[in-house]
C-alpha cells in the first residue's frame, strides 16, 4: 500500500501522524475508524484512526494530521502471518505509515478457535466477516444493548440462530417480552404463550405465590405467616393421600415435622390449603385474627377464579406431580428437532409476570445445579431491565436476586445469560459486570453511554461511534469477539424477521374497520377474560360463537376470531354499499354485546 504519512510524535499507545499531501489535503483519503500499519522497524503494527485534524485546528503550519491508537501487530508463525494483541515495540519518529489492506484486514479479524460462526461484516470492508466465538460467548455471557427501533430485536435473533447451528448441544430458553421472536427461528422453536403455559402454583415458593396473592403488592406479614405455616401441611397432607388413595387427618397445627419446607417443589392441592387456613381459622374466637384468615382465604379464591391465572390453577384441586413433564417442555430436555423456547410474556396479567420470570429464572438454574450442568441452557432475557432495575426500590427482588444467581454462579452449573435492554444505566450494575461480551447499537442517553464506557476496557475510541450508529449496526467488545469490532449484522429474511410493531400493521392496511360487529366481538373478548370461572358465564357457547364467527370481520367461514383476524390482515374490508349499511343497521337494532 502507498504510503499515507509518518509518525511525529507517540504518547503510549497514542501516536500521531502528519499525512501526505499538498494544500492541507491528505493525499489518501483516510477517516476516523480506518485501520493503518506502521512499520517499525522489522515490526508491523496496526492501529486505528481516532481523530483528523488540519494544521489551522492544532495552531501550527498547514497541512493535515491524524491521531491513532495501537492495536496490536503482525507476527509469523508457522509460516502464516498472524495478529496479535499488544505491541512489543514502539514506533518511532518518522516511521511510514499506510492504510491496511484489505487482505490484512481479515487476517487481523481471523479467528483459530474453534465454534467460530460469522454473524455479520465489517463496516470497513463487507467483504470481511465479523465473527464471534460461540464458546467464550456463552460462558462468560453477554448482552445486546441499543435503544428501540435500531435492529436490535433482529440482531438477538442472527446471533441465537448461529448458536444454535454451532452448538448442537445447547438449549436456548428466551423471555419475549414484546411477543415478537415466534417466527424467527421456524421449526427450531417451541413457543409458549399465556394460552398453553402450565406453570402449576406449587411451583412457587414462598415470595413468589405471595406476589402473585397481593399483586406485587407489599403482602401482609401475618397472613404470610400463616401461608408458611399451611402450605407444608398441605404438602404433607397430599402425599399421604397419594400414597394411601384416601385423606388422612393431619392433627398437628405445625408442618415442623411434616418433612417439607414452604419452598419444597411438590404438589398441594388449593383446596386442601383452604381447608387447612379455614380449619384454624375456625379455632380462633379474636375476631381480628380470624380476618387475616378470612382475608387470605378471599385472595386466594379470587385469583384461582381468575381465568388470567389459569395457566397456575388449572386442575388446582386435582393434583398430579407433573415437574418433570413441565422441565423437559419448557427447557427442551427432550428438544425433537425444537432446542429453543421462546416464553412469550405478553398474554400474562402484569401483575403476575415478574413473579413468573422469577420463577423460571430459578428453574434453570436450579436444574443447572441439580443436574450438574449435563445440558447447557442459554437463558436470554429481553427488556431485561424491567426485572432487574439498578434502583433497589423497583421491581420484584426475588427476580433480580434469580437473575444475579445466573449472572455470578450460571457458568459453574451450565447456565449462561444473555441480557437485551435498551436502557443499561436502569439495569442492575453488579448483573451488567458479569457479562464479558458487549454488542452495542445506537444508544443516545448519557447514562447509556457513560454506563458502556465502565464497562469496555479497550479500544474506547470506538464508543464514540455509538450515537451515531446506524440501523442493524453495533460495535462488538470483550470475550466473545477477537478484537472490538464494528460491524452489521447479517440481515434476516422477511419472513424471519421480529414482528409485533402495529405501526406495521397499519401501515400494511391503512383502512380499519369499527362496525358495530367488530366493537362487540371485542367487548366479548374483553369481558370474557377477565370473568370469574366460578359463575359459569365464560362458558356460554353462544358467547363463544358470537366471538369466533362474527359475520362481518370473518365471514362465517370459522378461520379464527375476530380479534385473531385482526392480527392477521387487521380486519377484512366492509361490504360496499346498500348490502353494507343494511347489515350494519341490523346489528346497530341489538346492543352490541347481543350481536351475533
Amino acid at each position: 500500500m502507498a504510503q499515507m504519512g509518518f509518525v511525529t510524535s507517540i504518547d503510549g499507545s497514542k501516536v500521531h501522524l502528519g499525512l501526505l499531501g499538498g494544500d492541507g489535503r491528505p493525499r489518501i483519503r483516510a477517516t476516523v475508524g480506518h485501520f493503518v500499519q506502521i512499520q517499525a522497524g522489522a515490526a508491523v503494527l496496526v492501529g486505528v484512526i481516532t481523530t483528523l485534524s488540519s494544521g489551522g485546528d492544532r495552531g501550527g503550519p498547514s497541512g493535515a494530521y491524524a491521531s491513532l491508537d495501537l492495536l496490536g501487530e503482525f507476527v509469523v508463525e508457522a509460516g502464516a502471518k498472524r495478529f496479535r494483541r499488544g505491541v512489543s515495540c514502539y514506533p518511532a519518529i518518522g516511521d511510514s505509515v499506510s492504510l491496511l489492506a484489505p487482505a490484512d484486514l481479515r487476517v487481523v479479524y481471523e479467528v483459530s478457535a474453534s465454534n467460530v460462526v460469522a454473524v455479520g461484516t465489517l463496516v470497513q470492508d463487507p467483504d470481511t466477516p465479523a465473527c464471534i466465538k460461540i464458546d467464550d460467548l456463552l460462558t462468560k455471557h453477554f448482552a445486546v444493548l441499543g435503544t428501540t427501533g435500531v435492529g436490535k430485536s433482529s440482531g438477538v435473533a442472527v446471533i441465537l440462530d448461529q448458536v444454535m447451528r454451532a452448538q448442537q448441544k445447547i438449549r436456548i430458553f428466551l423471555l419475549d417480552v414484546h411477543n415478537e421472536y415466534a417466527n424467527c427461528f421456524g421449526e427450531q422453536a417451541n413457543v409458549i404463550t399465556a394460552r398453553n403455559l402450565k406453570l402449576p402454583f406449587w411451583f412457587f415458593n414462598l415470595e413468589e405465590i405471595a406476589d402473585v396473592i397481593y399483586g406485587g403488592r407489599p403482602p401482609i406479614d401475618e397472613e404470610i405467616e400463616i401461608l408458611a405455616d399451611v402450605i407444608p401441611l398441605a404438602k404433607l397432607k397430599y402425599s399421604q393421600y397419594k400414597e394411601a388413595s384416601e385423606r388422612q387427618t393431619i392433627k398437628r397445627s405445625n408442618g415442623k415435622n411434616a418433612g417439607y419446607t414452604v419452598d419444597t417443589p411438590v404438589p398441594y392441592m388449593l383446596q386442601d390449603l383452604i381447608a387447612l387456613i379455614d380449619e384454624r381459622m375456625g379455632r380462633l374466637e379474636n375476631r381480628v385474627t380470624r380476618m387475616h384468615f378470612h382475608r387470605l382465604i378471599t385472595r386466594i379464591e379470587a385469583i384461582r377464579n381468575d381465568p388470567r391465572y389459569g395457566f397456575m390453577f388449572e386442575n388446582a384441586n386435582v393434583g398430579g406431580d407433573m415437574m418433570g413433564e413441565i422441565l423437559a417442555h419448557l427447557f427442551r430436555l427432550e428438544p425433537d428437532g425444537r432446542p429453543m423456547t421462546i416464553m412469550q410474556l405478553g398474554g400474562l396479567p402484569m401483575e403476575v409476570v415478574d413473579a413468573v420470570v422469577c420463577v423460571l429464572c430459578r428453574l434453570a438454574f436450579e436444574f443447572g445445579i441439580w443436574s450438574e450442568g449435563a445440558i447447557p441452557l442459554l437463558f436470554v432475557c429481553e427488556e431485561a431491565h424491567r426485572y432487574a432495575s439498578a434502583d433497589r426500590a423497583i421491581g420484584f427482588i426475588p427476580t433480580r436476586r434469580a437473575l444475579s444467581r445466573i449472572a455470578r454462579e450460571g457458568r459453574k452449573h451450565g447456565v449462561y445469560l444473555g441480557l437485551v435492554t435498551q436502557r443499561p444505566a436502569e439495569l442492575d450494575p453488579t448483573i451488567m459486570s458479569q457479562c464479558s461480551t458487549l454488542f452495542a447499537m445506537r444508544m443516545t442517553n448519557d447514562r447509556d453511554q457513560a454506563i458502556l464506557a465502565a464497562a469496555v476496557s479497550d479500544a474506547v475510541n470506538l464508543l464514540t461511534f455509538v450515537p451515531s450508529l446506524g440501523t442493524g449496526e453495533v460495535i462488538a467488545f470483550g470475550e466473545g469477539v477477537p478484537m472490538p469490532a464494528r460491524f452489521t449484522f447479517r440481515p434476516l429474511p422477511p419472513e424471519r424477521q421480529p414482528r409485533n410493531d402495529m405501526s406495521a400493521r397499519l401501515m400494511d392496511d391503512g383502512a380499519t374497520i369499527a362496525g358495530a360487529g367488530f366493537v362487540g366481538a371485542v367487548v366479548e373478548r374483553w369481558r370474557g377474560a377477565t370473568m370469574n370461572k366460578a359463575s359459569g358465564l365464560d362458558t356460554d357457547p353462544s358467547a363463544a360463537t358470537r366471538i369466533g364467527r362474527d359475520p362481518i370481520t370473518d365471514g362465517g367461514n370459522g378461520n379464527g376470531s375476530a380479534i385473531d383476524q385482526v392480527h392477521r390482515r387487521l380486519l377484512r374490508r366492509p361490504l360496499d354499499g346498500a348490502e353494507h349499511a343494511a347489515e350494519v343497521g341490523a346489528h346497530a337494532t341489538k346492543s352490541l354485546w347481543q350481536q351475533g
